[in-house]
């Protein structure tokens, strides 16, 4: 079984979610760099900057980055991805992005010093 990582304090601050609201929502457009069934990390807030990761499966690495973008399409049991991720204070946490549109935060923006270090594709969130 998984173990969630608990929604606290520092994992707010260093993994800022933006949640659609809107069941049903058409997509967001690509980001750039960001076809879909990617998932794609960049440099500067809300998908802009350099892409520092663009991937259809999973990845691991160490790259510094400030936001995230899931932009998979319907697979069941692989369209949601677990991101995990250091903050500038240390320690890890994971967090699962639902594929674009939502329902559900499918993109989220970090802090300054957050590290990206594994992308993990999966089911339902």
């Amino acid at each position: 079984m998984r173990k969630q990582a608990a929604v606290g304090a520092v994992a707010a601050a260093a993994f800022a979610t933006v949640l659609v609201t809107a069941p049903g929502a058409s997509a967001e457009a690509n980001p750039p760099g960001c076809g879909k069934e990617y998932f794609c990390a960049y440099s500067g807030e809300n998908q802009t900057g350099r892409l520092v990761v663009k991937t259809k499966g999973n990845w691991s690495g160490n790259v510094a980055f400030r936001s995230a973008f899931n932009n998979g399409v319907r697979f069941p049991g692989a369209d949601h991805v677990d991101v995990t991720y250091t903050s500038p204070g240390g320690g890890g946490e994971t967090a699962c992005l639902h594929y674009n549109p939502g329902p559900g935060a499918y993109k989220a923006n970090a802090a300054p010093g957050t590290r990206i270090v594994k992308v993990v594709w999966r089911g339902e969130c």
